[in-house]
């Protein structure tokens, strides 16, 4: 059986990453999917924070719940140079 994480779990996790690049697996619901690459740039109690970087100098920030990673909403999939690592 497999151990789920709790969200004081999540949070620690994704508040030891603040600032490191991570890629999102985001689901929109109706079999629509959106992969988007941006840095983990602030966690809050309740929500954590993923700057996005767009063409033509525009710069996007989306949040997500703590949840969302729980329920598998969102996967966070950290992006370093050799491997790559998923926070849920």
């Amino acid at each position: 059986m497999i151990k789920r994480n709790t969200l004081n779990q999540i949070r620690e996790h994704v508040q030891t990453h603040i600032g490191e690049k991570v890629r999102l697996k985001a689901n929109k619901g109706r079999k629509k999917t959106t992969i988007r690459e941006g840095v983990l740039e602030n966690a809050y109690p309740s929500i954590f924070v993923v700057k996005i970087e767009g063409g033509y100098n525009s710069v996007r920030r989306v949040s997500y719940s703590y949840s969302d990673i729980l329920t598998e909403t969102v996967e966070v999939t950290l992006c370093d140079i050799d491997n790559k690592i998923q926070i849920s």
